[in-house]
């Protein structure tokens, strides 16, 4: 279903990310974490693509069986890293000729170990620059539905780790909506004083699409750690903080990390989010608690 009609038919939606496995082990796990969670019908999943498309056909082979083998709406996402035109135009035909109806469209991370990649010679150097030319491939004609694909976005509610300026981050922003982004999902968060006056930033700045807030529970301390590096900018509270360190054991931090994600959640819901994204890291067990907290057996209840 294309973005636009989903987020016309749903006043919140309930969404999920995985990212393509590379062993036969994580392969097992994930399609069973898909098996459990396809019962909570979300609105749509995403699923990653590597830096430089180190995960190019691993995502489309992803996207493809989620969308040909299982009830899932999946959303590939997309980089400007390492892609000239050509690239991103047989990766977009090859979508719309399986029926994917949306990509989310992103700047992307410079790739680990290659020594001699150099941005200026990306096709795209800005996120808002991709979305220009999704925009443009329904004028293809390959895609079945004549509008082409709908197109999400990256938002920053803490600021983007490469654009200290935050008046420059919302004009980059704004860009991207205006180039054709029919919705924007943002990265994870722990301060929803934060998301909030994230959107009502956007509001000033005339952006009026639907703002998805992106969750992630902590289930270890270690991976809380790795969240850091990966999320440069995103603030841990000292409540967070505090929970945590009173966490014995693991299970003990799992149970907190559900838990804040829930209070993040029931708040998010009382102050009209337009959507929660649950990063899953390919595992269901701390989703499936957070619905079950959130008084939610699935998605259908919210038609």
């Amino acid at each position: 279903m294309h973005a636009t009609d989903i987020f016309a038919k749903h006043p919140t939606t309930f969404s999920f990310e995985f990212f393509p496995p590379k062993t036969e082990a994580s392969s097992e796990a994930l399609y069973g974490t898909i098996s459990e969670l396809e019962a909570y019908k979300p609105h749509f999943v995403s699923v990653t693509y590597g830096a430089g498309g180190s995960t190019r056909e691993l995502t489309h082979d992803l996207v493809v069986k989620l969308k040909g083998q299982s009830s899932l709406d999946p959303i590939p996402h997309l980089t400007c890293v390492c892609h000239q035109e050509n690239d991103i135009q047989e990766i977009l035909d090859r979508y719309a000729e399986a029926g994917v109806s949306n990509i989310l469209a992103l700047g992307g991370d410079p790739p680990r170990g290659l020594d001699n990649y150099r941005k200026e010679d990306d096709a795209f150097q800005h996120a808002a620059d991709l979305v220009r030319f999704i925009k443009k491939h329904a004028d293809s004609g390959v895609h079945p539905d004549k509008r082409g694909f709908g197109i999400g976005v990256a938002g920053f509610p803490e600021g983007h780790p490469g654009t200290p300026n935050r008046i420059k981050e919302m004009d980059y922003l704004k860009a991207k909506v205006d180039e054709g982004a029919d919705y924007i999902v943002t990265q994870l968060f722990f301060s929803n004083y934060a998301f909030l006056d994230f959107r009502d930033r956007c509001d000033l700045a005339g952006i009026n699409i639907p703002i998805i807030a992106g969750i992630m529970p902590i289930s270890t301390k270690s991976g809380m750690t790795r969240m850091a590096d990966l999320s440069a900018g995103t603030n841990f509270p000292a409540k967070l903080l505090r929970a945590l360190n009173r966490a014995s054991d693991d299970e003990a931090v799992e149970r907190v990390g559900i838990h804040y994600a829930t209070e993040q959640c029931l708040d998010l819901l009382e102050n009209d989010v337009q959507g929660i994204h649950f990063y899953t890291l390919n595992k269901s067990h701390a989703t499936r608690e957070i619905y079950a907290n959130l008084g939610l057996k699935d998605t259908d209840g919210l038609e």
